[in-house]
C-alpha cells in the first residue's frame, strides 16, 4: 500500500506541473499568424515565456486607427483576459503583428519593456531591435529608412514583477540635398545635423554678410538650455549633442592672415577643403578662442570650419585680419644645386617704398634664423628677379621664407618652402657618428679653414653649447657635456666656416 501510495502522489504531482504550464484554453480566439491592419496591432497572448503555440491564449488589440503606438502595463489584480482565457501576468509573453506601409523617409523606432522584447520589420526573420532578458523597464531606439509595406513583429516576455511593453515610430525630419557647395560672397552655408558626428542631417542655415564673412552664433541657446531647438532651412535640431559644417569660398588679397575662431565645444578650421586642419580644438571645453597666423598668396580658398556640441552652451565665432604685404612676391622656390646648395629665387612687382628682403632658414619649420639680408632694387612696378645660394649642408628637410620689410618698418612674410636636403660626403667636412653614446662628437675638415665655430642646439632652437677655432684642419673631438648633461634625444649639431654651413641633427642616447 505504501509503494502504492507512492506511485499515486508522483502521478498527480506530474499532472499539475504539466498543467501549470500547458494551460490550454478552450476558447482562445484568433489566428496567432494573421497581422493587425490600419496602425491596429493584433497581439497573441501565451502563458510561459517562449511563445509556444501549445500555451495560446487568445488575442488583444494594441494601437489605434490615428497611431500604432502604444504603451501598455499589465496591473490590476495580476491577471489579464485577451479574447479567450485568463492568465496570471508574472509569467506570460505576448507576439504583436501589425503589416504597415510608409511613405519614404527616415524614421525612428523606440521598443520598451519589463522584461525581455525584441523588434522585426521583415515578419521575424530579423531582429533589427533584440533586448530578449530579464530587467526592469528599458528602452531602445533605432533609426531606419522605410518605404513601402512591412510585416512589423514585436515580442514580449514577463518573468515576475511589473509587466511593461511599448512601442512608438515617428517620421524623422531629415534635410535635403547637396551637402558640399560653399558658400561665396562672404556668406558662409552651414549644413546642421543631429549627432556630434554629423549623423542625421537637418537642414542649412548662412552665417556672415554680404560685406563680411565674421560671425557670431549661439543657436539661440543663451541659457544652455538642452531641450532648445534651432531652425534650419528645412527641420529643426535640437540644441544637445549636434555639429554643423560651415564652407565658404573666400577671395583672398596676397598678404598676411591670422584666423580666429572660437567654439563651445569643440571646433576645427581648414582653409583647404577640409584636407587638413590649421585650426583643432576638437573636444569638450568651455568657450575659447585658437588662432591661426599665414601668408596666403591671391587666390580663392575653401575654408571648412567644423564645430561640435556635447550639452550646455552652444557657441561658434569666426573672424580674420589682414595685413597687406609691403610688396608683392612670385615664383618663390627653393631647388637643390650640385654642391648641395640651396638655390633660392623669386620675382617682385609693385614695389614702391620696399627696402630689403631678409631670407630666413629653419629645419624644423618653427624657429627660424636669418641668413642673409637682400637690398631691394629701386621703386618698380615691373617684374624684377632676385636670387640667393645658401651653402648649408644639412640631412634631412631645410625650410626657407622670405621677411619683407619696407621703408616705414612694415614687415610681412611670404608663404614657406621646403627643400629636402642630404649632409655632403668624400672630401667635405664631416659631422659624426649620428647615434651619439658617450657624451663625444667628432668633427672632419679636410681641407684648412679659417674662423670655425661649433655650435649644438636644442629642438627648440635653443643654443646649448658653441666653440671656435682661429683655423680648422682635420679631426676635432669634442664633449657636448662640457656644459652640463644632456638629455637623451635629438639635437642640431652646426659646423660654420666664412663659406659653408654644415648641419646635421645627432640623436644622444643612454
Amino acid at each position: 500500500m505504501k509503494q502504492l501510495y507512492t506511485l499515486t502522489t508522483a502521478i498527480l504531482l506530474f499532472v499539475v506541473h504539466q498543467q501549470g504550464h500547458s494551460q490550454t484554453c478552450g476558447i482562445a480566439q484568433g489566428n496567432p499568424a494573421t497581422y493587425g491592419t490600419n496602425n491596429v496591432w493584433l497581439a497573441y497572448l501565451y502563458t510561459g515565456q517562449t511563445l509556444n503555440s501549445s500555451n495560446y491564449q487568445g488575442y488583444f488589440t494594441a494601437g489605434v486607427a490615428a497611431s500604432p503606438n502604444f504603451n501598455t502595463t499589465f496591473t490590476g489584480s495580476n491577471t489579464f483576459t485577451p479574447n479567450g482565457c485568463t492568465i496570471n501576468t508574472t509569467n506570460f509573453s505576448v507576439r504583436y503583428r501589425l503589416t504597415q506601409s510608409f511613405a519614404n523617409g527616415t524614421y525612428s523606432i523606440t521598443v520598451g519593456g519589463d522584461d525581455g522584447y525584441r523588434f522585426s520589420t521583415d515578419g521575424g526573420n530579423t531582429w533589427t531591435i533584440n533586448n530578449w532578458s530579464d530587467h526592469s523597464y528599458q528602452t531602445t531606439t533605432i533609426t531606419v529608412t522605410l518605404n513601402g509595406s512591412y510585416n512589423f513583429v514585436l515580442e514580449f516576455y514577463q518573468n515576475g514583477g511589473t509587466a511593461q511593453v511599448s512601442f512608438n515610430i515617428a517620421q524623422v525630419c531629415m534635410g535635403s540635398g547637396s551637402q558640399t557647395t560653399y558658400g561665396t560672397g562672404n556668406v558662409w552655408i552651414g549644413y546642421i545635423y543631429q549627432g556630434m558626428n554629423f549623423q542625421t542631417y537637418k537642414g542649412s542655415v548662412t552665417e556672415g554678410s554680404a560685406s563680411s564673412p565674421f560671425f557670431d552664433e549661439s543657436f539661440g541657446n543663451p541659457g544652455g538650455s538642452n531641450s532648445n531647438t534651432f531652425n534650419t532651412n528645412t527641420c529643426a535640431v535640437t540644441t544637445y549633442q549636434f555639429s554643423a559644417i560651415y564652407m565658404l569660398k573666400q577671395t583672398m588679397s596676397a598678404g598676411n592672415y591670422t584666423f580666429t575662431v572660437g567654439g563651445d565645444d569643440g571646433f576645427r578650421f581648414s582653409i583647404d577643403g577640409g584636407n587638413t586642419w590649421v585650426i583643432n580644438k576638437w573636444n569638450d571645453q568651455s568657450y575659447t578662442t585658437a588662432t591661426y597666423s599665414t601668408w596666403l598668396a591671391a587666390g580663392t580658398y575653401n575654408t571648412v570650419l567644423e564645430y561640435y556640441q556635447n550639452g550646455g552652451y552652444d557657441r561658434i565665432t569666426y573672424n580674420n585680419t589682414f595685413t597687406s604685404l609691403p610688396v608683392t612676391v612670385s615664383d618663390w622656390s627653393a631647388t637643390l644645386e650640385p654642391g648641395n646648395n640651396a638655390l633660392l629665387k623669386w620675382t617682385t612687382t609693385h614695389a614702391v617704398n620696399f627696402d630689403h628682403f631678409t631670407i630666413q632658414r629653419s629645419t624644423d619649420e618653427e624657429n627660424f634664423d636669418d641668413i642673409a639680408t637682400i637690398t631691394a632694387k629701386p621703386d618698380s612696378l615691373s617684374t624684377e628677379p632676385y636670387s640667393y645660394t645658401d651653402q648649408f649642408n644639412y640631412e634631412g628637410k631645410v625650410y626657407y621664407r622670405l621677411k619683407m620689410v619696407d621703408h616705414d618698418g612694415v614687415a610681412g612674410y611670404s608663404n614657406i618652402v621646403e627643400l629636402p636636403m642630404h649632409e655632403n660626403s668624400g672630401s667635405n667636412a664631416r659631422i659624426y657618428p649620428t647615434m651619439v653614446d658617450n657624451g663625444q662628437i667628432t668633427v672632419d675638415v679636410p681641407a684648412l679653414v679659417a674662423q670655425a665655430r661649433f655650435e649644438l642646439y636644442d629642438m627648440n632652437g635653443r643654443k646649448l653649447l658653441a666653440q671656435d677655432w682661429a683655423s680648422l684642419q682635420g679631426r676635432r673631438q669634442i664633449s657636448l657635456t662640457a656644459n652640463g648633461h644632456l638629455a637623451a634625444g635629438a639635437y642640431i649639431a652646426r659646423l660654420i666656416d666664412n663659406q659653408t654651413v654644415l648641419a646635421k641633427q645627432i640623436i644622444i642616447i643612454k
